[in-house]
């Protein structure tokens, strides 16, 4: 079974999310046969260099400071209680995520898909880390365990820039509007952020509906079964 989750890794909807999402495939009873794979959604790609606190983009949109809270303080609370640790939903800054996003998918190219993007939620909603600069990135880069001197050169060339459009727009042509955005088998989407329980049940359902038991209405017969035994 194949997961795919469309994700910004400033979105804290996401963060949390993806923590569910690792603990449903946990969950799940087939867990061992399901691949999470981590796509690139761009969610405020207006944000300026320098960077703009929660804050002041919830200004920015129309909301206040009140309406704000009530939206993502359940969020901190929720991704607390549920073993993330510490979630820095509100008090952080943020900033354009296009080249972070063209170092995951260079991640992803040099084994290191999973590393990356759990490092990346942690360090920005753990500790309000901030990663969309050239100098930034190279760093985090370093800590995973990636050349950095390649790191450097790949987002200087923007060679991943056109993988990580297209990941984007192949959400929205199946009706993605924001994030977290999650397709399983490339044909049941999940929108927004869901619990874990939810996700389970989910998997659940698509592995019933694409992977059903095979029907045996005339019985079984003498069998050799695993391990060589032989019985009636």
């Amino acid at each position: 079974m194949l997961v795919e989750m469309w994700s910004d890794i400033i979105c804290p909807i996401c963060g949390v999310t993806q923590h569910r999402l690792r603990k449903a495939v946990a969950e799940f009873e087939h867990g061992d046969e399901v691949e999470v794979i981590h796509r690139s959604f761009q969610v405020h790609p207006g944000i300026p260099p320098e960077g703009i606190t929660q804050t002041q983009l919830s200004r920015n949109a129309g909301m206040t400071v009140a309406q704000m809270e009530a939206i993502l303080r359940p969020v901190e609370i929720s991704a607390e209680a549920e073993g993330f640790g510490d979630y820095h939903a509100i008090d952080r800054t943020l900033g354009p995520t296009d080249l972070t996003h063209e170092l995951l998918a260079y991640a992803t190219e040099q084994g290191k898909h999973h590393e990356a993007w759990v490092g990346m939620f942690r360090a920005h909603f753990g500790t309000n880390r901030q990663l969309w600069t050239l100098e930034q990135l190279v760093d985090f880069a370093g800590e995973i365990g990636l050349d950095r001197d390649e790191a450097r050169a790949v987002l200087k060339s923007r060679r991943y820039r056109r993988q990580v459009e297209d990941e984007q727009a192949r959400a929205q042509q199946m009706g993605a509007h924001g994030t977290p955005f999650i397709v399983i088998d490339g044909k049941y989407g999940i929108g927004g952020g869901i619990g874990t329980p939810a996700l389970v049940r989910a998997m659940e359902r698509v592995w019933a509906e694409t992977r059903p038991a095979l029907s045996m209405p005339f019985g079984e017969g003498d069998q050799c079964g695993v391990g060589g035994g032989c019985a009636s």
